[in-house]
Formats: structure tokens, C-alpha cells, sequence
């Protein structure tokens, strides 16, 4: 089988491919258009569409950020941090017909390499819908933390924040 998948820049013009693609995965964890569009803006290099042929098939969202701390779900983040000290990755979603083909580990590196050139040691992000053991095949490791569970809560009861080190 050839696979002609892979990871490109996510463009404005995409957006409404990914607001379909968020809209039919996190039926429970809804974000507004707007908020995605921020996000992209903010932070182009960390973000990015996973096309399979002519299709966006998944996409992945990131942006510097805080060290344990949680960016507010569908809220806005109107700047970011000046000195980050991790690259968070609020968003990865492929859809079922195209998962099996890397796409997660492929994001993952390239989100690595991003923070590594920005001399950024860090990664982090919250695990939804019990994917923290796919998240700890990157790296990524579970942080118990009493002052993030009130943030926590709104991302559902099998939310965990995570880390990853890149050091």
C-alpha cells in the first residue's frame, strides 16, 4: 500500500476542514472556530494539517507556553508567554480512516525538533479520552499535581497533564 500522507503547514484557508474534522472528534470538548484561528495565528510553526491525498485527514495544534500550567479550553489566549517553557500541544486528532500510518509519532517529532531549534526543553500537553498511554510512548509522562486538577476538570474526568523532556 502506498502512503502519500503527510505533515504540511496549516494555512487560515484550512480551518474550517479542521473546525469539521474537531467538531466530529471532541463531541464533548467543543471549541469555537475563533479560538483555533488564534491559535494558528499566534503560533504558525506549530501548527499543521495531516493530508492524505487531496484531504485533510487530521491536524495538529501547538504554541509555547507555561510549564505546568493549563491553557483555558475555548478561551482565548490573546498573546504568548515571552520567555516559554515548554512547546504545549493543545490539539492532534487524525481521523480513524488515516490513523495507523504514524501520523501521531511523525507530529510528535516534528513538534520536538521545532522546540529543540527554539531552545525550548520541554513539551507538554493534556491527555483526553485515555490517550496517555499513547502519549507516553513519546515520552510523555503523567504530572500529579493538586493545583492543576480545577483545570483539568473541564477537559473531561480522563484528563491527565503530561510532560515530556526534552533534554
Amino acid at each position: 500500500m502506498c502512503d502519500d500522507s503527510e505533515w504540511l503547514p496549516l494555512l487560515p484557508a484550512d480551518l474550517d476542514s479542521v473546525n469539521r474534522i474537531a467538531d466530529s472528534v471532541h463531541t464533548t470538548l467543543p471549541e469555537r472556530p475563533e479560538v483555533f484561528e488564534e491559535k494558528v495565528t499566534l503560533y504558525p510553526r506549530g501548527c499543521r494539517k495531516f493530508v492524505s491525498g487531496d484531504h485533510i485527514v487530521g491536524y495538529g495544534i501547538s504554541h509555547p507556553w507555561t510549564l505546568y500550567s493549563i491553557p483555558p479550553l475555548d478561551k482565548f489566549l490573546k498573546t504568548l508567554p515571552l520567555n516559554p517553557a515548554c512547546l504545549y500541544i493543545h490539539d492532534v486528532v487524525v481521523l480513524p480512516g488515516a490513523r495507523g500510518r504514524g501520523a501521531a509519532a511523525r507530529y510528535v517529532d516534528y513538534i520536538k525538533r521545532l522546540a529543540r531549534e527554539s531552545a525550548i526543553w520541554s513539551l507538554a500537553l493534556v491527555s483526553v479520552y485515555g490517550t496517555d498511554m499513547l502519549w507516553s510512548r513519546f515520552g510523555f509522562r503523567v504530572i500529579a499535581n493538586s493545583d492543576l486538577d480545577e483545570k483539568l476538570t473541564s477537559y473531561g474526568a480522563s484528563a491527565r497533564y503530561m510532560v515530556c523532556d526534552l533534554k
